[in-house]
């Protein structure tokens, strides 16, 4: 079996157990090949999170209306705000990490004539032109 340059195997002999790194977390292949680390960035120019408490749980975004919307936290899945305009999330599951991202993204979608709006994971739109008389 041929294994990628980038790939760490250890073998623990009284513990009867393999560990599995890579040398960068930071590359994409890298991380795929680990086996974890799936991340869905969500942006926005509107969208701040602001911590309530330490160890939240949920995720308080203010995207326009008259009190903040607060989504829970699914389990294995752990939000950061690097910048106040972006949320990071990291976790296991690909499929648990996005169906959030979706969520989060519900609640102001990608406007086509402006642009505003929340963006997935670098997501772009095409702008529509103005109606001209």
């Amino acid at each position: 079996m041929t294994v990628p340059s980038f790939v760490n195997l250890e073998h623990d002999t009284e513990n009867r157990k393999a560990y599995v790194s890579v040398q960068d977390k930071e590359v994409k292949k890298q991380r795929e090949m680990w086996g974890v680390g799936y991340r869905a960035t969500i942006e926005t120019t509107a969208t701040t999170v602001t911590p309530e408490f330490p160890g939240q749980t949920f995720v308080a975004l203010k995207v326009g209306y008259s009190h903040p919307i607060e989504l829970p936290v699914p389990k294995g899945v752990k939000a950061s705000t690097p910048q106040p305009t972006r949320i990071l999330l990291e976790g296991v599951e690909k499929e648990v990490i996005l169906s959030f991202a979706a969520k989060i993204r519900m609640w102001r979608k990608p406007e086509p004539y402006k642009g505003k709006g929340i963006f997935v994971n670098g997501e772009t739109i095409k702008l529509k032109a103005k109606k001209i008389k």
